[in-house]
């Protein structure tokens, strides 16, 4: 049994940081992409940034550019999100996903095999 076990969530001023971790844990799990999406209530879950296992390409929605960087360390199976410059908008439910295979577009929720139970984050303003 694979589990993903995100952290670091919270309350933050808009302008402020925050950082995410996913920690992927259980029986021998080696992940090619692992991934953020957020969630509001009522709207579907979004794409924020992926990163593949191997060479750490990554890539990131286009509202979340320049301002939140993923990266990973395999060592531990634990994939990061650094959110700086946080605006109310960003306020959502963050989930980690990953994905044992990379066939598709990173940001299709449907080619992750395993997801977290998801971290609030709230940026008020």
């Amino acid at each position: 049994q694979v589990q993903l076990v995100e952290s670091g969530g919270g309350l933050v001023q808009a302008g402020g940081s925050l950082r995410l971790s996913c920690a992927a844990s259980g029986r021998t799990f080696s992940w090619a992409i692992m991934g953020w999406f957020r969630q509001t209530q009522g709207k579907e879950r979004e794409f924020v940034a992926a990163i593949t296992r191997l060479v750490g390409r990554t890539s990131y929605a286009d509202s979340v550019k320049g301002r939140f960087t993923i990266s990973r360390d395999t060592a531990r199976n634990t994939v990061f999100l650094q959110m700086n410059s946080l605006k109310p908008e960003d306020t959502a439910v963050y989930y980690c996903a990953a994905a044992t295979f990379r066939s598709g577009d990173d940001s299709d929720p449907n080619l992750y095999d395993y997801w977290g139970q998801g971290t609030q984050v709230t940026v008020s303003s």
